[in-house]
């Protein structure tokens, strides 16, 4: 019988459709032939299938093997876990294949590389100073082939890294490279193959330009865990972040900078905060929890008048619709007229805050701005704002405060001290 497979979302359909019912694209309905197995009566049968009690099932044994870098086995929980398959992902560029190199020397590991030659992967290692007597390079692009290596071969492998999945492609599917149903099917060989082998599967897994991993989104669901690596290409900051961690929590972010000997670990949580610059109005400070510690940043805010007709409202390192939102909010608290200014908002250094706990200090900033009245040296802002202009708590409040302490900030606004936005406002008299 006949199927049509969506090579956008991967979709499947029994007819042809000119536009997919699912996605909405058009013409993007490949066929395919599939293998019909019916019965006697007609009806398609299936297996017989048995029940076991979870209790005469054995715990799952999750002993692992510490990556050697701290950042790295912070995020994941401790290290890698046999047969674990990790997807990584982010902007091309980021450093992805600089930050495995890292962490694979020394380590038992098969590097399958569809996109670069293993020259330009020994290049990339000499440079680092990776230790490579360990590890094997294969070109080989087609999943059936990877398996039937690790099958065959006298060479028992802790580690293999795939590095593009959209470079992989199974002989079992006739659409183009890179399609979301090759990038499915090619994904379910190699996770199959690491459970059987117990072997820990990386795959590097490229970003579309909204931020999503290319391909269909059953490919996060199909591995273990879903790691980030975030951070602006001109800066030298990348910050590591679980997405998914079937063997450990995803609160925890690793701390990166780029250097000439590739991804250093950064221990200390102030390191995106210039000490030495003086107290300007529009910088503040904030903290947000993540995980077992707490960052600090800092956020820059610029409130101009407009010459234009629609106030321009220009955001970098926050959501954008979380800061029209805050405006909002210090509209109508604060009977600003934010219609006659330009606003622009920046965490500096290049890094996303993803937590509601830098509401405080986003809002601190602008209101800084507008009245030019720079924020008390040394002070740290952590909180979230609701839509009725109330502050509220955050998680890991009680943590910021004492580490805030640690550092030599002297004052900390959160939910404690600064109940209202409109408290907020007096601290700018």
């Amino acid at each position: 019988m006949s199927q049509y497979l969506c090579s956008k979302c991967g979709d499947v359909s029994s007819s042809w459709y000119g536009k997919c019912p699912s996605c909405g694209e058009w013409n993007s309905l490949i066929k395919q032939e599939t293998v019909d197995k019916k019965g006697k009566s007609g009806r398609a049968f299936a297996p017989a299938s048995t029940t076991t009690k979870l209790s005469k099932i054995s715990s799952l044994k999750t002993n692992r093997v510490p990556v050697g870098i701290h950042e790295i086995d912070r995020v994941l929980g401790g290290g890698f876990v046999a047969g674990e398959v990790i997807l990584l992902s982010g902007e091309p560029g980021v450093g992805k294949s600089t930050l495995l190199l890292n962490a694979l020397s020394g380590k038992k590991t098969l590097y399958v590389s569809g996109e670069e030659s293993g020259e330009q992967i020994r290049h990339r290692a000499d440079r680092l100073g990776t230790d490579i007597s360990q590890l094997s390079f294969s070109d080989t692009t087609a999943a059936e082939s990877i398996v039937s290596l690790l099958e065959t071969t006298s060479e028992k492998f802790n580690i293999v890294v795939v590095d593009s999945i959209q470079t992989i492609y199974s002989l079992n599917i006739t659409s183009g490279f890179g399609s979301p149903s090759q990038i499915k099917e090619a994904t379910s060989i190699l996770v199959d193959i690491a459970k059987k082998k117990g072997i820990v599967m990386i795959i590097v897994g490229h970003i579309t330009k909204d931020g999503d991993i290319a391909g269909p989104k059953t490919l996060e669901h199909l591995v273990d865990c879903v790691l980030y690596l975030e951070g602006a290409k001109d800066s030298h900051f990348r910050l590591l972040r679980a997405q998914k961690n079937r063997f450990g929590s995803v609160e925890e972010v690793g701390v990166f900078e780029m250097g000439e000997k590739g991804m250093v670990e950064v221990a200390n949580p102030t390191v995106f905060v210039d000490t030495t610059s003086k107290s300007e109005p529009g910088r503040v400070i904030v903290s947000v929890s993540e995980g077992s510690r707490s960052l600090f940043f800092e956020v820059q805010s610029l409130v101009v008048p407009t010459s234009l007709s629609m106030p321009r409202r220009v955001v970098s390192g926050v959501d954008y619709n979380k800061v029209q939102l805050l405006l909002a909010v210090i509209r109508k608290n604060l009977h600003i007229a934010l219609d006659s200014f330009d606003v622009y908002v920046n965490v500096v250094g290049g890094i996303s805050i993803k937590s509601p706990a830098a509401d405080l200090g986003i809002v601190a900033s602008v209101i800084s701005s507008i009245k030019n009245k720079p924020a008390s040296p040394k002070t740290v802002f952590c909180g979230e704002i609701g839509l009725l202009g109330e502050v509220r708590p955050v998680y890991g409040q009680e943590k910021v405060i004492k580490e805030a302490t640690r550092f030599g900030f002297n004052k900390v606004y959160t939910s404690a001290n600064v109940k209202t936005v409109k408290d907020l406002a007096l601290l700018f008299k």
